[in-house]
């Protein structure tokens, strides 16, 4: 290996680190190496074995798009496949996203990548695009785009500004972890969505009585509350598996759960 090589995966591995805020002594004892070993890891001074990159990604919990980078950066090959749901080797996870979409309703829920980009979404989903400006449905669809644009969602949403500060922090907090560009941009386009408001003037009105950030939304048979939850699967050994995530969305009052359950045909 050569010296910029070296130097390479100790960007990597130091990057890590500091990511999760920790000190060489921190991250050694978590890795269960010495400081010194680590300091010389990050320095280019000492050359990490195949095995160390995945033990320092794994006690970590580094994202796996970001292990193989490490171990390309390393001279290894990556360890982690990085397959389209097509593949015939993800059918068994490409069913079972299926099967959680489908039995999701009349509730809706949808599977979205590490851009936020669609990947599918059950049948309850389409009555809530009514009124949305066709262009922002075309594929790849951006649902944080969909949500918080003028065109998309926005004027329905009747808690916006909550909601719209509830998807930025979830951005943010991604942002911090992968420090994805393309992350980076899509807030920088969502941010100018607010009109005159900066980040500075947004707040948050919860209720004292709530228990989760809601999203109202209007339709045309009436408003609908909705509370998520966010699903990953436990175990990916797939880059792209490992990157997608199912938000579902479930009734936050009985008057929606009521109106979602007539509606089911």
């Amino acid at each position: 290996m050569t010296q910029s090589a070296a130097n390479s995966i100790g960007e990597h591995l130091r990057s890590w680190r500091e990511r999760h805020r920790l000190s060489q002594l921190h991250c050694a004892l978590e890795a269960n190496i010495s400081q010194r070993h680590l300091s010389f890891l990050e320095t280019g001074r000492s050359r990490p074995s195949r095995d160390m990159v995945i033990h320092l990604a794994t006690r970590l919990n580094v994202p796996l798009r970001d292990r193989n980078a490490a171990l390309l950066a390393a001279g290894f090959a990556p360890a982690y496949s990085e397959r389209d749901l097509d593949d015939p080797e993800m059918a068994a996870a490409h069913a079972a996203l299926r099967m959680i979409l489908k039995g999701h309703e009349p509730f809706p829920a949808l599977a979205i990548d590490r851009h936020w980009h669609l990947i599918e979404a059950n049948a309850a989903i389409d009555p809530l695009m009514a009124g949305v400006r066709p262009d922002l449905l075309v594929p790849p669809v951006n649902v944080l785009r969909l949500s918080l644009h003028p065109a998309g969602l926005a004027p329905r949403i009747e808690n916006l500004r909550e909601w719209r500060m509830h998807l930025l922090q979830r951005l943010d907090r991604q942002i911090a972890t992968t420090r994805d560009v393309v992350l980076v941009r899509l807030r920088e386009e969502l941010v100018t969505y607010s009109g005159d408001q900066t980040d500075s003037d947004e707040r948050t009105h919860d209720s004292p009585a709530s228990v989760a950030v809601p999203l109202r939304l209007r339709t045309t048979d009436g408003t609908v509350s909705f509370i998520s939850t966010t699903t990953v699967f436990g175990t990916p050994r797939d880059v792209m598996l490992s990157e997608l995530a199912i938000e579902a969305f479930f009734p936050a009052d009985p008057e929606t759960a009521a109106m979602l359950a007539n509606a089911r045909p």
